[in-house]
C-alpha cells in the first residue's frame, strides 16, 4: 500500500482530532499501518489545533513536511490557509466554511480571510478544494462526522479507509450517540 497523508486543521472545540481518531481507528481495524500525531496546543474553544496522520507508513517519521500530504482537511475557514503549505499539489483539501475569528481580526488589526481567498490559495497550489458550506448541512447533524464523511466521498481517503471501518469506529466510540453520528455521517456521504 502506498503512503497517504492527511493534515488536519481547526480551532478547539470542533472535534477536529475527533475526526483524526476515528480514521485512525478505522485504518487499525483494516491493519493499515498508522501514525497519529495530535497537537493541542491552545484547545480550549478558540484555540488553534492541528493533528497529522501517516497511513500505509511501516515506520514512525517525522512529522508531514511542506508539500507532504495527500489530503488537508480544514473545519474553519482562516486555518485552511495553514494547512495548504502542507498539501503536494494534486492533493485534495475539504475545507468547512465555519468562520471563527481570532484575535487580531476581533481588535480590527488585521483581516479576515474570505471564501474567494481561500479558493485561489488553493488554485495557486494546485488542489482539488471541496468547499462545504455550514448552511447547507442538514439540522442536528455533528460538523465533524459531517466533514469526515463528505471528505470520505470527495478525497482518496476512501481509498485507504473504508465506509464501513469508519461507521465501526463511530459506533464503537459513542455507543449511546450512535444513531445522531451516523446520520451526521450519510448526510456528509451525500455532499455533491
Amino acid at each position: 500500500m502506498a503512503n497517504y497523508n492527511v493534515y488536519l486543521v481547526g480551532v478547539g472545540g470542533q472535534g477536529i482530532l475527533t475526526i483524526a481518531d476515528m480514521i485512525m481507528r478505522a485504518a487499525q481495524e483494516l491493519n493499515v499501518p498508522a501514525n497519529y500525531y495530535p497537537t493541542k496546543g491552545m484547545a480550549q474553544r478558540g484555540g488553534f489545533v492541528k493533528a497529522q496522520l501517516k497511513l500505509g507508513a511501516e515506520t514512525v517519521g517525522p512529522d508531514i513536511r511542506p508539500l507532504g500530504a495527500d489530503l488537508g482537511i480544514a473545519m474553519e475557514l482562516s486555518e485552511s490557509l495553514k494547512a495548504i503549505r502542507y498539501i503536494k499539489p494534486g492533493g485534495t483539501l475539504v475545507v468547512y466554511g465555519y468562520k471563527w475569528q481570532p484575535t487580531a481580526v476581533m481588535l480590527g488589526k488585521a483581516p479576515y480571510p474570505t471564501r474567494e481567498d481561500v479558493e485561489k490559495a488553493a488554485a495557486d497550489a494546485q488542489l482539488k478544494l471541496v468547499f462545504l458550506d455550514p448552511a447547507d448541512q442538514p439540522e442536528d447533524t455533528a460538523d465533524n462526522i459531517y466533514l469526515l464523511a463528505a471528505t470520505m466521498r470527495h478525497s482518496g481517503l476512501g481509498d485507504v479507509v473504508s465506509e464501513e471501518a469508519i461507521t465501526d469506529a463511530i459506533k464503537a466510540r459513542w455507543p449511546k450517540g450512535a444513531e445522531r453520528n451516523m446520520r451526521s455521517f450519510e448526510a456528509g456521504l451525500a455532499v455533491e
